[in-house]
């Protein structure tokens, strides 16, 4: 078989280390807002394909198999909880080891199961019906949507660039609309999109994997060859996956390897960061993409710039701990041949990886996945054929896409577009579908968990509303459920954007929904 592999020294030294451095039209929302679309109107060619984010000559390496849904592939031990990475210096920064993801902390009579329960059925059709209608009926209490405008009344937050939509959802009824087609920022709002197209193409049980193979033959205990560590994406791999690996290759009998640790991340591209991010956004928000990337890329307490380097060094580690001594240094390459499969790592379901990425809103978790939606449904394991695919099953799901631009995961990308109306058909579609209950999910519960913990503590919000934030130096967004009630979306603009006073309006925004709900 034919290998081809680079040299590379998998000392600490000789690592580098980086530089610190996006249903149907709901009645005439889109139509509507003349005077917004004038002011838009710089804006107007938003769609994905008409830009040129996908970088020229990134090649990647013909890709050998397509992961599938499927049971763990072994008994190890228990799965990495990742850190909520851009908070700042606290507490919760610290690495924490867990079989959740998340563990819910929901108290009785609150959270997703206690007010969405009845969220289903009959409540669908009725929507369905109503936004078919070229006029969508109001709602019933008028004093409703006054509230709302005053709650969105603060200083240092331009109402002209701002963007909400609130739909009573046992009606249909739009109880409250502001600049609802606005093409705006979403910040981490963009992670709804993801989410969705994610869950439901790839399953809530979809498993991320790792693999083992080697290339060459086993005499005695001495494998003569290499062994290629192969990643596909696994955002949450980290030590203890790469320690349960090395037990099953010890297993096979296997004492000594004359070859190397080859790693192979060629199932993504080379790409590390995503298009339009600040060049402080490396390493401070997320730290380099890659398909195999252990402990999100930590190496002896650094963050070194070639992350499958610094895995397969790990893994050859792990070997030695475990009794396998590997003669030569570990390298990176790409596997172009056949080789006998060793040991496979799958991660914990999707809905559990989905739950973490929006409660906590990890930027690397994000990427990974649109990565990983390019490369099993588009043309490779790239941002910008995993945004091709996220904006087509919003398409497909009937979502309005006028002033909608898909640019990257997180929602750290500049050029990340999206509208109140197609935010607000969003959730309506994820909370009537097949992916509900995930979706739900990975809503952060006011006032009891996520980025959400600390926001909206006191009745009648706390524990009523679920939803998603997104915060950035242009853009600050809450959008989701109040209970069964309404679906809602805020998104707020600026240059820059005032957090403090779009948190203030958000939250009472959304407790004042909760009230009337």
């Amino acid at each position: 078989m034919r290998a081809e592999a680079r040299e590379q020294h998998a000392d600490a030294c000789e690592l580098p280390l980086g530089g610190r451095e996006a249903l149907a039209q709901l009645g005439h929302l889109v139509r509507g807002d003349a005077a917004a679309g004038a002011q838009n109107g710089a804006q107007a060619a938003l769609d994905p394909k008409l830009l040129a984010l996908e970088r020229e000559g990134e090649g990647v390496a013909a890709r050998e198999r397509v992961l599938d849904n499927g049971t763990r592939g072994r008994l190890g031990p228990v799965r990495q909880v990742e850190q909520r990475p851009n908070l700042g210096e606290n507490r919760w920064q610290a690495i924490v080891h867990s079989r959740s993801i998340i563990d819910p902390r929901v108290g009785r009579g609150m959270g997703r199961q206690a007010y969405l329960a009845r969220f289903t059925g009959p409540f669908v059709a009725v929507l369905a019906a109503v936004l078919a209608l070229a006029a969508p009926a109001r709602a019933a209490d008028p004093s409703l949507g006054a509230r709302l405008s005053r709650a969105l009344a603060v200083p240092h937050v331009d109402p002209a660039r701002t963007g909400a939509v609130a739909i009573d959802l046992r009606t249909g009824a739009v109880v409250y609309e502001r600049n609802a087609s606005l093409s705006l920022v979403p910040a981490s709002n963009q992670k709804l999109p993801l989410a969705y197209a994610a869950l439901s193409l790839l399953g809530p049980g979809y498993r991320f994997s790792t693999e083992v193979v080697g290339t060459g033959t086993l005499v005695g205990g001495v494998w003569h060859g290499d062994l290629w560590l192969r990643g596909f994406g696994d955002p949450t791999l980290g030590p203890s996956d790469l320690d349960g690996l090395a037990i099953e290759v010890a297993s096979r009998g296997i004492r000594h390897v004359d070859g190397a640790v080859i790693a192979d991340e060629s199932w993504f591209d080379a790409v590390r960061t995503g298009p339009g991010w600040k060049p402080t956004f490396y390493l401070r928000e997320s730290p380099p993409l890659s398909a195999l990337v252990v402990d999100r890329g930590l190496y002896r307490g650094h963050t070194p710039a070639r992350p499958a380097l610094a895995a397969g060094s790990l893994f050859r580690q792990a070997l030695q701990a475990r009794g396998v001594e590997v003669a030569r240094r570990t390298r990176t390459g790409v596997l172009s041949g056949t080789g006998l499969p060793l040991a496979r790592d799958v991660s914990e379901p999707l809905r559990k990886v989905v739950r973490f990425m929006c409660r906590e809103s990890d930027n690397f978790t994000a990427e990974l996945l649109l990565k990983q939606l390019g490369a099993l449904y588009g043309s490779r394991g790239s941002t910008a054929a995993g945004a091709r695919v996220v904006h087509e099953a919003l398409a497909e799901a009937g979502v309005p896409l006028a002033g909608v631009r898909v640019a990257d995961g997180s929602g750290l990308s500049r050029l990340d577009r999206l509208t109140a109306t197609a935010v607000v058909a969003l959730l309506q579609a994820a909370a009537s579908g097949e992916v509900r209950d995930a979706f739900l999910g990975s809503l952060a519960v006011a006032g009891v968990d996520g980025t959400l913990e600390n926001r909206l503590r006191t009745r009648p919000a706390r524990g009523r509303v679920i939803a998603k934030t997104g915060t950035t130096r242009l853009a600050s967004a809450l959008s989701g459920f109040v209970r069964d009630r309404y679906a809602f979306a805020v998104l707020q603009n600026g240059s820059p954007v005032s957090t403090y006073w779009t948190r203030i309006a958000q939250d009472r925004f959304a407790a004042a929904l909760a009230a009337a709900g």
